[in-house]
């Protein structure tokens, strides 16, 4: 069950701190470079919150799966800016071939663009999720109809194309809005991040990258990769591709299983949100 949206103490605060000061300048008026310079110093605050993909100032974040799945030794490999037609079917084939099962966070207008590569995600058993509809760099900082726009069109694609809602969200770049949590409360979504990445989508030496991801690796991690891939090897080769053999060789040899989200936080969903 989703729970119902309630603003996260810094959003309230936020929003108590601009009253006082709105009170404060029309009783006050000569105190308004104070007051002026308190609000800015919460729009730091904010901003901070806004470029912190792990943190949890603006609302619930899913950076771990729940305790019940990491003590089945579960990990969740994600993937996103996909669907690709080149890169995400020859993903598939390697989640298929070590019997691991993903989450892919699609852009809407990609998958409006080849919805058979969509729908092959889901025929395979892993589960296809939101990621905005075009990808802004500017994303965080939409009002609220344009974020709307961005999360419910995405929506209302997948949907149509795989047959199922997706129930997780995460933000482009892993930029949070402070005013994105209701828009995701309407369409029963959760936010979810992240609990280690390697920046496969920028850069170039898969050794590298593999290292950030598996050092330190447990059960319960949710990691994130690219099948939307950029970045290439100096072969040429997309590094995601590089990269996801020698991650799913050492996931079986430390015994850890990969599931997608919903069925890693099936039985504990609401709890892991504030684990």
């Amino acid at each position: 069950m989703i729970p119902r949206w309630r603003p996260a103490p810094l959003i309230r605060l936020s929003v108590l701190w601009h009253a006082v000061g709105a009170i404060t300048l029309v009783a006050l008026p000569s105190w308004w470079p104070w007051v002026l310079g308190a609000l800015a110093g919460n729009h730091l605050v904010l901003i901070a919150a806004v470029l912190w993909p792990r943190g949890r100032w603006l609302g619930p974040n899913l950076i771990r799966l729940p305790a019940s799945a990491a003590g089945r030794a579960e990990i969740c490999l994600t993937f996103d800016d996909g669907p690709d037609p080149q890169v995400t079917p020859q993903v598939l084939d390697l989640l298929d071939r070590y019997e691991a099962k993903a989450s892919f966070f699609c852009i809407g207008e990609k998958a409006a663009a080849f919805p058979e590569t969509v729908r092959e995600i889901a025929r395979r058993g892993h589960s296809v999720e939101n990621h905005s509809y075009g990808h802004p760099l500017a994303f965080a900082f939409y009002g609220m109809s344009g974020l709307r726009r961005e999360v419910e069109s995405a929506q209302a694609v997948i949907a149509g194309i795989t047959g199922r809602a997706p129930l997780y969200f995460r933000a482009p770049a892993g930029f949070r809005s402070p005013l994105l949590d209701p828009v995701l409360a309407k369409c029963g979504m959760r936010y979810v991040s992240w609990t280690r990445r390697g920046y496969d989508a920028v850069r170039r030496d898969p050794v590298r990258v593999l290292q950030r991801l598996a050092r330190g690796l447990i059960a319960g991690d949710v990691l994130v990769l690219h099948d939307g891939a950029r970045a290439r090897t100096d072969a040429g080769e997309p590094v995601v591709l590089a990269v996801l053999p020698a991650l799913l060789d050492q996931l079986a040899a430390r015994g850890l299983k990969s599931v997608s989200l919903p069925t890693a936080c099936n039985d504990a969903s609401t709890a892991a949100l504030h684990s």
